[in-house]
């Protein structure tokens, strides 16, 4: 005969398991369980088979164990997840990519119908058509408010009707219709709600972002760095090609303005003298840029079947 662990060995064994897995795991999602169903977390295991495990059980256990396992080892990085276990929530402990985990998971939510007192996720609209009910079906809608007309023997609503709003309570004319509707309005599954990473802990829409999304950030981080720096006068690495394009400047319109004068300086002094000049030193550019054209426009040329001309060799000949 197997005997039964005591309610004192399963916490002893329940302490052990969440203690090895913070030894062997950095990684933890911390994941709401509400109406998730032992099938639903069955199959989501399943699927995440490999490189991550899923660990349930009641807060005041889970705390215990991260308390017992700080003591022990030192890691007082662990108890970053305390004030993260409220309610109805699990860990899952895994070494793959983050991101990744996190969208297996979401794979797994399963519709649900409206039951009577369940909080709404989310708004719930009827939308407008036939609803397939009898005429003598008309006095939810009634109650509900939902306008109506009896189109060839059934009941057809008319305009799309927000039934129930995200936070307010399922009630029982709502549930009844939504069931003779056969309308499964909810979904649910197990939902991250934050994420430790080797002792930090923050919100899953960070694993959103992209490389792209972090760039942008932190240019713009550099920028508002840069800007205040300029603003108050202070040097920093982000204002200092600034500054000294900015002392450039100065010191060449002081040099313009006044006798004094640097290498620098000269040159503008003879455009602003004479501004034929500087026509002059643009040329060159716009030469190299037309005779960087100008093999693309020989190539078209060649294309296009044309009689042999002396005119014609001597242009080919420029390009040989």
């Amino acid at each position: 005969m197997v005997l039964k662990p005591t309610r004192a060995q399963k916490k002893t064994n329940y302490d052990q398991k969440l203690c090895r897995l913070l030894d062997e795991y950095s990684q933890v999602l911390i994941v709401g369980a509400d109406n998730v169903g032992s099938n639903q977390l069955q199959s989501i295991r399943k699927g995440l088979r490999g490189d991550s495990i899923i660990l349930m059980g009641k807060n005041t256990m889970m705390k215990r164990s991260i308390r017992i396992h700080s003591e022990n080892t030192g890691n007082t990085a662990v108890t970053n997840l305390l004030p993260h276990l409220v309610g109805n929530v699990g860990l899952i402990f895994t070494k793959g990519d983050l991101k990744e985990v996190k969208e297996e998971v979401a794979k797994y939510k399963v519709g649900a119908p409206a039951r009577v007192g369940l909080v709404a996720p989310i708004d719930v609209i009827v939308p407008p058509g036939n609803t397939g009910l009898d005429p003598s079906q008309t006095s939810f809608f009634q109650v509900l408010n939902i306008p109506t007309k009896i189109n060839k023997g059934t009941v057809e609503i008319i305009t799309p009707v927000e039934l129930i709003k995200k936070g307010d309570k399922v009630g029982s004319s709502e549930a009844a219709l939504l069931s003779k509707l056969g309308i499964r309005p909810f979904s649910y599954g197990l939902i991250v709600v934050s994420v430790y990473d080797n002792g930090s802990v923050f919100s899953p829409a960070v694993l959103d972002l992209s490389e792209e999304d972090l760039l942008e950030k932190f240019l713009a981080g550099v920028s508002m760095v840069a800007s205040l720096s300029l603003a108050v006068s202070f040097p920093t690495l982000a204002a200092a090609p600034h500054m000294l394009i900015n002392a450039y400047k100065n010191a060449l319109a002081i040099a313009v303005a006044t006798e004094y004068s640097f290498s620098e300086a000269d040159e503008i002094k003879e455009f602003l003298k004479d501004p034929s000049k500087f026509a002059a030193a643009a040329a060159p550019a716009v030469a190299a840029e037309s005779v960087a054209a100008a093999p693309a426009a020989v190539e078209e040329k060649k294309e296009e079947p044309e009689e042999e001309s002396d005119e014609g060799d001597m242009i080919m000949g420029l390009f040989d």
